[in-house]
């Protein structure tokens, strides 16, 4: 079915039309929970505010639901704020004779930069030196979404997810690499599309520079 709206002058069309967009687009946003409905009415109200001060209708077809879409997004893409990272840690850790290297890499993640609340998004590349107990394998990877529901820098995102696993994990280093891009760069400012930005945590054995990090970047391919 083709909805896209023509010139035609029918307002009864493209309203029809803009109904079924809106019944489209609303089977595709997160389900907002019960517990969050004083804070999506609230976010509702100034993002229509927002949109009425740019000058735009909120009562047309287009825009009437938009500021309920967006609190309710909003709220999903920060629910990190409501999860303890370490409890999903402590309750995977296994005793075992282990003492090498661990390393899950490509870790897809998104997250809000907190300076213009714009998407960042790529993959986290964790690593840690076994001291006789591992963690579940998924485990680290829900760290990271933790963090990332988060209004955050990438800087402070890479700090907090080594700084998670080397405390309640207790291993004998900790390696965290984080790629991503930045809408922040390539939608606004100096509009630099494809660029990418790297940061790194290395905890206990990784600070020095030898042959732990070393193996770390191999494993890596880097």
């Amino acid at each position: 079915m083709d909805l896209r709206a023509t010139e035609t002058g029918d307002t009864k069309d493209v309203a029809t039309v803009g109904r079924l967009r809106d019944t489209e687009m609303d089977g595709m946003e997160d389900v907002a929970t019960a517990e969050h409905g004083s804070n999506i009415q609230n976010i509702s109200s100034a993002m229509k505010l927002v949109l009425e001060t740019l000058g735009e209708d909120t009562s047309r077809d287009g825009l009437r639901k938009t500021p309920e879409r967006f609190a309710k997004a909003i709220v999903s893409l920060t629910s990190g704020y409501n999860l303890n990272p370490v409890n999903i840690l402590k309750d995977a850790i296994f005793e075992e004779d282990c003492h090498d290297l661990v390393v899950v890499k490509d870790i897809s993640f998104s997250s809000l930069c907190e300076h213009h609340l714009l998407p960042f998004f790529g993959k986290a590349h964790i690593g840690y030196i076994a001291n006789g107990r591992v963690v579940g394998l998924s485990k680290p990877a829900r760290v990271v979404n933790v963090f990332a529901k988060r209004l955050q820098l990438q800087e402070r995102l890479t700090k907090q997810v080594a700084q998670c696993l080397f405390d309640v994990v207790q291993p004998r280093g900790v390696a965290v690499a984080i790629e991503s891009t930045h809408m922040c760069m390539a939608m606004r400012g100096v509009e630099k599309i494809g660029s990418s930005t790297m940061t790194t945590c290395f905890l206990g054995e990784f600070e020095k520079v030898g042959d732990a990090r070393e193996e770390f970047w191999r494993a890596l391919g880097k």
